[in-house]
């Protein structure tokens, strides 16, 4: 996709030996303009961003934020900040309040982030609220993990989404997904198969291409392909 003219990709694997192991879990690891740079979450609301020219930090900086809103202090290397942002409200939600906008949880992400998942706490993810309860736009992985280890509650931050999200939500409650727990869990061959053949075809139907997911979850605010 583009950020101010620049060329920026997320890397969506758990192996690229350009980047720390720690954060590729975290799903933090970019390129910009085939350059490798690397944004490490160390707090709530704090992170490092690492690469070699600091002058493509805030395009970096501002696409990261898309799907981790929470984040809003930034610094180099060296412990200087270098972009901030005002901190944003954390809700604490019970799972029952949560509704489900996908169906299916990677078994190799919950590897992924069980590495640095140790607490409630440390599960933040986005949501919208709906009447009384509020539809995740994110962090699925995350929630089924909460569920995997007996936690009630995770911590949330409020954000925006295009009308899409009511549509898979509809499609969820058609399934019987009405909270974290009534996910399921598959390999990492069968999400790719069923969700992304998922999203290809109901995308197909209104005339958008998904181009593998990742136009799909950028064109609908709709973060369904991270963890």
């Amino acid at each position: 996709m583009k950020c101010k003219n620049m060329e920026i990709q997320r890397i969506n694997t758990y192996e690229d030996n350009r980047f720390s192991q720690t954060v590729l879990h975290q799903h933090g690891c970019f390129l910009a303009e085939g350059r490798p740079y690397e944004v490490e979450i160390i707090s709530d609301y704090e992170a490092i961003i690492r690469g070699e020219n600091q002058t493509v930090y805030t395009a970096v900086v501002e696409e990261f934020r898309f799907y981790t809103p929470h984040i809003t202090r930034f610094y180099n290397r060296n412990g200087k900040i270098v972009k901030e942002y005002p901190q944003v409200q954390l809700l604490t939600l019970r799972l029952d309040q949560i509704q489900p906008s996908q169906f299916f949880v990677d078994e190799d992400k919950i590897a992924a982030i069980s590495s640095f998942i140790h607490k409630p706490q440390d599960i933040i993810i986005q949501v919208l609220p709906n009447e009384d309860r509020f539809i995740s736009l994110d962090g699925h992985t995350r929630l089924y993990y909460a569920v995997m280890k007996g936690w009630e509650c995770v911590r949330a931050v409020v954000e925006p989404s295009d009308d899409w999200v009511y549509k898979f939500v509809s499609e969820a409650q058609k399934r019987g997904i009405y909270a974290p727990n009534d996910m399921t869990l598959v390999s990492h061959a069968e999400y790719e198969e069923k969700w992304n053949r998922f999203c290809d075809d109901f995308f197909a139907g209104d005339g958008v291409e998904s181009n593998g997911n990742q136009t799909l979850h950028k064109r609908t605010n709709l973060r369904c392909f991270t963890v």
